[in-house]
């Protein structure tokens, strides 16, 4: 009896993940800012917020010495060391650290470096040019939307989704990583991780370096691969735990 039990168990496991509350919660609010990002997009409001900063002649704030030295290379090179602090701990926890599992301190590293990678190669690729580069503020490029994939707008592109603001946001799974433990400090490292990267992003807009809805999809992505990653880290447990019932299984029934 006991070995059809396990098998049932282990067969129930799926449908347990799928019909779990927490999943139907972070798919909905994953649509949902996904639609207010598809709202944004299509209100055309980046062009008009950069015109708060810019001028014909271009960015006043572009060289400011708080805003390139503190927001830009300071917050670029604070979470680095923080990347660099994290996968030290990998094998020698310290810190807090300490109260993660190994499996906990992987899955973190891994939606960083993914959400920063991911970001970066998108930007490669992009050939939406920034704010900076358009010909409203002295440069040469006219002015076209990161949707319209494969037009060239005269710039030198590279711009979009925000890279600076990834330093922040790719820590977004974080919150992935907590909220099972430590639901309290999950929310206070998403509402930390949301403020710092929303000042990163807008540090860049006031320099003419993005426009908000960069900022916005480098906060969507990071956030959907963070979620991504848990997912993939949940499948892989289950299989080692129906694994492990299953070789329990064959004990019990020799």
């Amino acid at each position: 009896m006991f070995p059809s039990a396990v098998r049932s168990s282990g067969a129930a496991v799926p449908a347990a993940v799928s019909a779990n509350p927490a999943t139907r919660r972070t798919l909905g609010w994953t649509l949902l800012a996904l639609a207010l990002l598809l709202v944004w997009d299509a209100s055309g409001l980046d062009l008009p917020l950069a015109h708060w900063f810019g001028t014909p002649t271009g960015f006043p704030l572009r060289d400011n010495a708080f805003l390139v030295k503190v927001v830009h290379e300071g917050g670029r090179d604070l979470s680095w060391l923080g990347l660099a602090l994290l996968l030290v701990g990998i094998r020698w926890p310290f810190g807090p650290l300490r109260r993660l599992r190994l499996q906990q301190r992987v899955q973190l590293a891994v939606s960083v470096v993914l959400g920063v990678s991911a970001v970066s190669i998108l930007k490669t690729t992009s050939h939406s040019s920034c704010p900076w580069d358009l010909d409203a503020f002295g440069g040469v490029a006219h002015y076209v939307s990161h949707w319209a994939w494969g037009v060239y707008d005269g710039g030198p592109g590279r711009c979009f989704p925000g890279g600076h603001a990834s330093a922040a946001f790719a820590w977004l799974g974080g919150y992935f990583v907590l909220r099972q433990t430590a639901p309290r400090a999950a929310r206070l490292w998403l509402a930390a991780v949301l403020a710092l990267g929303l000042v990163f992003g807008w540090g860049q807009q006031m320099r003419g370096a993005h426009y908000m809805s960069h900022n916005l999809w480098t906060a969507w992505i990071c956030w959907s691969i963070g979620w991504a990653v848990d997912a993939a880290t949940r499948a892989v447990l289950a299989r080692r735990a129906g694994g492990h019932f299953a070789a329990d299984a064959k004990l019990n029934e020799g």
